[in-house]
């Protein structure tokens, strides 16, 4: 457990040569983090990791990166697919271990493929672990392969590289880390890390560029916040989950769509702001400059959606980038609607809510929001 209370520990580093895919044997793997995680979590969660997978080689890369012409489109609109869609033999679907070198920093993902047509291009997911926390514990949090399998998308962990408490911290530009620590010298630029997983994922599975999205908890919101300024040309759209923030500057070239989640009972991003020195101004303060940066018209709707949930939208925005917050009364530093975590966590992160689950509102909003 981390100083901020975010889970830590299960690091799946290790050297390894080169950029492989190493593929996990079966499902077991994923589910024994979720148990040492969830369940088993406590004081300290530390080792770990998953059981001993197998290696297996690449498949071949086509030599051009510019997107290829769509294999498939839905009513009423067309697909931007990627290289990977003319990939053969296909990559499995299922969970595997991805292992790339970037500006020389070897660096891990761990990638879910779902099940559907591999042939068909579909929407991809990163989703961005907290602060001194790891990618599996990530995959464990938010229970979000399950929405993939449902919905048919990818869902990417990428891991930071910075270590910390047992895991790992972002490197979010012009913030400082947890504790107020500055940021190492030499560490790696993660926006352009982040980029980069993309850019791979792209050339290896059929990918729908015109639906890629960033998703993260606590720092890794705060990291998916970042993308949605720098990588706009990117990411369709962001859905911060107890992490919400507006970079400053904001480089986006154009209005990216915002959901967000957070509890009023944050003990470790409070809802009201006041916080560590990368979290000063309010959560709804933040809705509000995302809605002034989209060019969302005066004043949000806000509706309850749920006795304890609070439902604040602002539009009309500039080219239907919408932004919305949930806030859910008496939620703490969680994940809504994930798995049940013990006792010996909420009591340090506040308490838990399945009033929204947070998978399922943010893939609804994902697939209303495609790139312009």
């Amino acid at each position: 457990m981390g100083p901020d209370g975010e889970l830590t520990g299960m690091d799946q580093g290790g050297p390894s040569r080169g950029r492989v895919t190493t593929r996990v044997i079966g499902r077991a793997a994923v589910a024994l983090a979720a148990v040492v995680v969830v369940g088993a979590a406590g004081a300290a969660c530390g080792g770990g990791g998953t059981s001993s997978p197998t290696t297996a080689p690449r498949p071949a890369r086509p030599a051009s990166s510019t997107p290829v012409p769509a294999t498939s489109a839905p009513a009423g609109g067309t697909t931007s697919s990627t290289p990977g869609c003319e990939v053969t033999p296909r990559p499995a679907s299922g969970t595997s271990t991805l292992r790339l070198t970037v500006a020389g920093v070897e660096r891990l993902v761990i990638l879910h493929v779902s099940a559907g047509d591999p042939s068909s291009p579909i929407p991809l997911v990163l989703n961005m672990h907290g602060s001194q926390s790891t990618a599996a514990e990530q995959e464990a949090l938010t229970g979000m392969d399950a929405t993939a399998d449902a919905d048919d998308f990818i869902v990417a962990y990428p891991q930071g590289a910075i270590p910390a408490g047992g895991g790992f911290e972002w490197n979010v530009p012009g913030q400082p880390l947890v504790g107020g620590s500055a940021v190492p010298t030499g560490s790696p630029d993660d926006v352009t890390f982040l980029e980069d997983v993309v850019s791979d994922i792209e050339h290896d599975h059929c990918v729908n560029a015109d639906r890629v999205y960033a998703t993260g908890f606590s720092g890794g919101a705060r990291m998916a916040s970042q993308l949605g300024c720098d990588a706009s040309t990117t990411i369709a759209a962001v859905a911060p989950v107890s992490g919400l923030r507006l970079p400053v500057p904001c480089a986006s070239t154009r209005p990216v769509p915002v959901v967000a989640f957070h509890g009023t009972a944050d003990p470790v991003d409070p809802y009201l702001g006041n916080g560590q020195a990368y979290w000063t101004y309010s959560v709804p303060a933040a809705a509000s400059r995302w809605a002034a940066h989209n060019g969302c018209a005066a004043g949000p709707v806000v509706s309850q959606v749920a006795p304890s949930v609070t439902r604040t939208a602002y539009g009309p925005c500039t080219a239907d980038a919408s932004v919305e917050l949930y806030t859910l009364a008496g939620e703490g530093h969680e994940w809504p609607g994930g798995p049940t975590l013990p006792r010996s966590l909420t009591r340090i992160l506040g308490p838990q809510s399945d009033a929204v689950d947070a998978n399922t509102v943010m893939w609804a909003f994902f697939e209303d929001h495609p790139l312009p």
